[in-house]
């Protein structure tokens, strides 16, 4: 009988028998999805329960299947993770950890140095430390180039004074990777620097945003004076647009493979409980409506596998991770639409008692509709996915930017600054 506990290494006979292997340690380590029990014994709703989580995850060998084994990662094949991913699809995934393991990771791997990866790697990959993403300002959204943020050469040090917002995560993350402004005197996309920065150091003010949908996952984040060392830099300084086009990338591909559960509040699944819990199933309108919503949902998800696939076995999406991205914020679109449409005031959603989100009373349907609008935001809005998909995927023509070829201190004479309140 093998050690079901002891660390997986490369010797591994195949991608077949360490996915057998995993199906024995999930069964008896890992949280089902809707076990809502064992997720509650697990703490798995706080940061503690899921770092701790994903450590037992580590230590059986089944995070960093395929990161390098100098940084303490498994140093498996493409078909290793592909085998994991199977076993795994049922159970709970540690979800604070999709910046550092999906979109920051990446990045450093590409471009961090021998140092930073030595450091650095390891604790995402054991659950050390959780990571958020500090793109976007309230002037600089889906234009993340336009960022005022500031980060002044000290001595050895950098000086870093702005604001970010729709941070998500900023609130239980121990570092963040930030893009900020090192040169006011080159157009804006030449002037930007990525930097490893402490979420705890007494410089950095985080405060939730309170969505619609009663949750606060989003943040904004003010920094004063915080202090860096020159080390803290990702890549080269004034080389950040590359780093955050890297990173981008790497969450859009995130976003739009991700496995979509049935069970999510907007499936067709979900809609179709719902229409039936309204009694609406008899009406001819309906069921068109909901056969259509059939179709690309189901469409949807065969693209999302099928992306999914290819990078498990190794091929690069590039530009087209957009595709999926901007087809899971459209059906999401259509599907809240239809759920308008069939429930009417069935959807609507109230408070029970205020302020405390945890003691919101939303149907799980309602909360989709209320939620549904930020998907077409979050990670690069509709627009932006199709401006990239025309120009990269399919070789349009580019749109013409007026500002790209001006040096960024020259702007304020060009195009004025945002207004404030």
């Amino acid at each position: 009988m093998p050690d079901l506990d002891a660390p997986v290494h490369a010797d591994d006979p195949t991608p077949e028998a360490y996915g057998q292997r995993a199906v024995a340690w999930l069964a008896g380590n890992a949280v089902r999805e809707g076990d809502t029990t064992a997720y509650n014994a697990a703490a798995l709703g706080t940061t503690a329960g899921q770092k701790a989580y994903l450590k037992q995850f580590f230590d059986a060998g089944f995070s960093g299947i395929t990161w390098p084994k100098a940084y303490q990662g498994q140093g498996l094949s493409d078909e290793h993770q592909l085998a994991f991913n199977r076993a795994a699809a049922d159970y709970v995934s540690p979800g604070i950890f999709g910046i550092s393991h999906g979109m920051f990771g990446p990045t450093l791997l590409a471009l961090g140095s021998e140092e930073q990866k030595q450091y650095w790697i390891p604790k995402m990959i054991n659950g050390d430390h959780v990571w958020c993403q500090l793109f976007s300002e309230p002037g600089a959204g889906s234009d993340v180039a336009g960022l005022r943020t500031r980060a002044e050469r000290d001595g050895d040090e950098w000086v870093i004074n702005g604001q970010k917002v729709w941070t998500s995560g900023a609130q239980r993350a121990d570092y963040g990777a930030l893009i900020a402004r090192t040169d006011n005197s080159v157009p804006k996309h030449n002037g930007i620097t990525m930097f490893i920065l402490d979420m705890k150091d007494p410089g950095v003010t985080v405060r939730p945003l309170r969505q619609a949908s009663g949750e606060s996952p989003f943040n904004e984040v003010f920094f004063d004076n915080v202090r860096l060392p020159a080390d803290s830099i990702v890549g080269e300084e004034n080389g950040g647009w590359a780093a955050a086009v890297i990173m981008l990338r790497n969450e859009r591909i995130s976003i739009g493979t991700s496995a979509r559960k049935a069970t999510r509040p907007l499936s067709y699944e979900s809609v179709l409980t719902f229409a039936r819990k309204v009694g609406r199933l008899s009406d001819p309108l309906v069921r068109d409506r909901m056969a259509h919503l059939y179709a690309i949902d189901t469409a949807g998800n065969l693209l999302a596998q099928r992306m999914r696939q290819e990078v498990d076995a190794g091929y690069e999406l590039r530009a087209r991770g957009s595709i999926a991205k901007l087809s899971g914020s459209a059906i999401i679109r259509h599907a809240y639409d239809v759920v308008d449409e069939v429930g009417g005031s069935d959807v609507i959603a109230w408070d029970k008692h205020g302020d405390d989100p945890s003691e919101l009373n939303y149907p799980p349907i309602t909360f989709g509709v209320v939620d549904g609008p930020g998907r077409g935001i979050g990670g690069g809005t509709n627009e932006i996915q199709r401006g990239i998909i025309g120009e990269r995927v399919l070789g349009l023509a580019k749109d013409p930017q007026l500002d790209r070829e001006i040096p960024f201190n020259q702007l304020r004479a060009i195009i004025p600054p945002p207004p404030t309140r």
